[in-house]
């Protein structure tokens, strides 16, 4: 099917933000195609104590229709379920199984929104795809990349979790509340007379929607228990001071589950899996310089293997602190804080930004 780049395909979760993005590329003279994509069902991953609302459910699915239809907006179901289970949820549980905390919303922008959705908006005949997501893109002239910029609302920027959009989907994406703060976007659909106006945000993992992972773990591995109990509590001089549930179930800077009898308050700050050891340590212990970053995607500019000044986020609440980028070879960097910093996360993602513009990203290693 030929590309017209007057049409768009928007994601709409039936949540406010996707569809006041609609509505707005409709005014602004764009072809507007709302698709709402099935991840998921309570049937594959549990924790059914939400079954009419939230991410996913009919109601949701109503919300994104209705909208469409009283704005003239065609709208399709997508049902990527098999594709998100495979490279989200599998690889969430896989994460955890190896030790380490990962991110599945960086996943599932990364492989289903900026892929798989992609994919489809050929499939439709869409030269763009929206989403309602707080962060800006722009292209310069002078690299000849299109680059990856934070929302003007600090307070509800999203692009942390945006750093593993290839350049040329980056190309084809338009984020039309960038530019807006919530409120704005909530009177905007006030005007509009949406009915999701008022809907709240969603704060769990959509595919966990009781937010107790240790019980999606446990249903997806059959005997997990038997495997992971009784293993080694130690120390960051390797004396062992007690035993735990599984390492599995811990995650770095997590200070509940470690017992009790400590002088003072402490904390996990290593997880082996391949020996099922946790080691704890004080607050000070928690504090990291430098860690590898691996699985890089370099958006706004392409490294060239100099060092780089950045400032460096760990994590989604994160205020970004100032490092060095450190090349160590084509698909994995060192990155050294000016200052210590607390709770490095392997599987978590490092995003590197040079003020507004998000430089790149990838998936944090170990900490050094």
């Amino acid at each position: 099917m030929s590309i017209n780049h007057k049409t768009v395909m928007v994601a709409m979760s039936g949540g406010v933000d996707s569809s006041v993005a609609a509505v707005l590329l409709k005014e602004r003279g764009y072809h507007v195609i709302g698709v709402t994509m099935k991840l998921w069902d309570y049937e594959t991953v549990g924790g059914n104590i939400n079954h009419e609302s939230g991410c996913c459910s009919l109601d949701s699915f109503n919300d994104a229709r209705d909208i469409c239809v009283s704005h003239d907006i065609p709208h399709y179901i997508l049902n990527f379920s098999r594709e998100f289970h495979e490279g989200v949820v599998e690889d969430f549980i896989d994460e955890y199984l190896a030790g380490r905390t990962p991110n599945p919303c960086v996943q599932c922008n990364t492989r289903i929104k900026w892929h798989t959705l992609v994919e489809k908006a050929d499939e439709l005949g869409a030269g763009f795809i929206a989403t309602g997501h707080y962060a800006r893109t722009d292209y310069n002239k002078i690299t000849g990349r299109f680059e990856l910029h934070r929302a003007l609302d600090r307070s509800k920027d999203q692009s942390y979790a945006l750093w593993g959009i290839r350049q040329k989907n980056l190309a084809r994406t338009i984020f039309p509340l960038g530019t807006l703060t919530k409120p704005e976007v909530r009177e905007l659909a006030r005007r509009y007379d949406l009915p999701t106006a008022e809907k709240p945000e969603s704060q769990e993992i959509c595919f966990i929607p009781d937010n107790d992972y240790h019980r999606l773990l446990r249903e997806k591995l059959p005997g997990l228990d038997d495997r992971v109990r009784d293993g080694m509590l130690v120390d960051i001089d390797g004396k062992m001071v007690g035993r735990h549930e599984g390492y599995p179930f811990f995650t770095i800077g997590q200070r509940r589950g470690l017992g009790g009898g400590f002088e003072e308050p402490m904390y996990v700050v290593d997880i082996d899996a391949a020996e099922n050891r946790i080691t704890v340590g004080n607050k000070n212990a928690l504090h990291t310089r430098e860690f590898l970053v691996s699985r890089l995607n370099w958006v706004s500019q392409v490294c060239a293997g100099d060092q780089v000044r950045a400032e460096v986020k760990i994590r989604y609440n994160d205020d970004g602190h100032p490092a060095v980028l450190n090349p160590e070879d084509e698909d994995q960097i060192r990155v050294c804080f000016d200052e210590p910093q607390k709770s490095v996360t392997p599987g978590q993602s490092a995003v590197f930004f040079d003020g507004d513009r998000l430089l790149g990203g990838g998936i944090i290693e170990k900490r050094l």
